[in-house]
């Protein structure tokens, strides 16, 4: 039996049904022996499609994961975390919305160049580069989802940042800017928006992950206050043999 405390293993349901393949995804938390490493190993011939997250790049589980699998290295996904005082204030510019209802223009917005959904060619062919769209179309109309939506001077949404909460927690889920529009502040003050309303839910905190090759995300994370947490490996791990 695998050990519940070093990994957790499971079906991705909507992948299954979004990319026609049977999909899981391991967690290993901790480093793992052998005989731990070989009972993972065994759920993997139940998939075609595996996402292995090796938690705090763990040396050891790397080390297995290469010299025992065909996995490779798809994401370094990176963790930010803001500790919430009590004094923020909410721009003008920026209204949140619970159970939003579609929105076309932000559905537009939608154009996430840097993802493990994009930089892994089998995902691609399966239509990859449409996850976020679905991801936001199934967004809307929940009162579990959040948006915090900016607009400019003639009331154009120029931004926009989906989050949720999680007992304590506030999550940044996806946070986009019209382009041109990098540069111009709106990312500072959307998420400003979302520390007055996390104060507002009694959160302690704010979460927020990305990758490793998204330099403007990263920096601009460090910008609003954030430090950083994680630096966890993601691997894709395919078999696609009849």
């Amino acid at each position: 039996m695998i050990d519940k405390e070093k990994v957790t293993f499971y079906d991705l349901q909507w992948d299954t049904d979004y990319f026609g393949i049977l999909c899981a995804k391991a967690i290993l938390h901790k480093p793992l022996d052998m005989n731990q490493w070989k009972k993972v190993k065994e759920r993997f011939a139940n998939y075609q499609f595996v996402s292995i997250e090796n938690k705090n790049s763990e040396p050891t589980n790397a080390w297995l994961i290469g010299r025992d699998t065909k996995a490779f290295l798809v994401d370094v996904n990176i963790q930010f975390k803001k500790e919430l005082e009590n004094n923020y204030d909410i721009p003008e510019t920026v209204k949140i919305y619970q159970g939003m209802k579609l929105n076309e223009k932000i559905l537009d917005m939608a154009d996430f160049k840097i993802s493990k959904f994009t930089e892994d060619l089998e995902l691609v062919k399966r239509g990859g580069k449409d996850v976020y769209r679905h991801w936001l179309i199934n967004s809307f109309d929940r009162e579990d989802k959040h948006f915090a939506v900016s607009r400019d001077s003639d009331g154009e949404i120029n931004g926009f940042l989906l989050h949720s909460y999680l007992d304590n927690i506030c999550i940044v889920e996806l946070i986009t800017v019209s382009s041109g529009k990098t540069s111009g502040g709106v990312g500072t003050e959307l998420f400003k928006a979302i520390e007055y309303m996390a104060c507002e839910y009694s959160c302690e905190e704010i979460k927020v992950g990305t990758q490793i090759r998204n330099l403007l995300a990263i920096n601009f994370y460090h910008k609003v206050g954030c430090k950083q947490v994680g630096c966890h490996q993601v691997y894709h791990l395919w078999d696609l043999e009849d």
